[in-house]
Order: structure tokens, then C-alpha cells, then sequence
């Protein structure tokens, strides 16, 4: 069973920059889709960016044209770069593949 590590979180002020990293433990070309997920308080997990093996990407509408799915084959890991970062993309992200979840890694956007 895959392990997924997820990095790069913190606190930002709005309109400022992270980048997550979302480690896996064998090779996420054999893994198939990766997701990036967020859970902000009192709300549903959502999906907010994905990723196939064959690199096709999705995005919702809520993130479209500020974040960025990645990924780096060759180190196992699938990145999420965001932008122009709001308060309401405060969350806990976590990273998803093959039916499995990572531990997820805090985002805060305040000033």
C-alpha cells in the first residue's frame, strides 16, 4: 500500500504563495491519479486539483488559474503550487491516491 507524505504548508497573507509537496512512497507513474483535496472547519473535504499518470489535470472552479498541479516522476511526488492565496483557502490539505489519504498539512491565509 502506497504512503503519501504531504509538506510546504503554513501561514501566508493574502495574495501570497505555497507550494505543497506530496511525497509518495513508490512510484506515482504506477499509482495512477493523484488528488489534492482541503477540509476548511465545519465544511466538506473538497477536491481542488488532480492529476493522471498520463498528466491530464483538473481543477475546480474555486482554484482555476491560481493553483497548479505538478508532478516529478522521477522523485515520486506530486506538487500543488498556489498563488494570489485568499482566506478562504484556509484549510487542511491532504493529498489522495489509490484509496488512500495523507496525514494532510495545514494552509492559513491571514493577515
Amino acid at each position: 500500500q502506497v504512503q503519501l507524505v504531504e509538506s510546504g504548508g503554513g501561514l501566508v497573507q493574502p495574495g501570497g504563495s505555497l507550494r505543497l509537496s506530496c511525497a509518495a512512497s513508490r512510484s506515482i507513474f504506477s499509482i495512477g491519479a493523484v488528488g489534492w483535496y482541503r477540509q476548511a472547519p465545519g465544511k466538506q473535504r473538497e477536491l481542488v486539483a488532480s492529476i493522471t499518470s498520463g498528466s491530464s489535470t483538473y481543477y475546480s472552479d474555486s482554484v482555476k488559474g491560481r493553483f497548479t498541479i505538478s508532478k516529478d516522476n522521477a522523485k515520486n511526488t506530486v506538487y500543488l503550487q498556489m498563488n494570489s492565496l485568499k482566506p478562504e483557502d484556509t484549510a487542511i490539505y491532504y493529498c489522495y491516491a489509490t484509496g488512500v489519504w495523507g496525514q494532510g498539512t495545514q494552509v492559513t491565509v491571514s493577515s
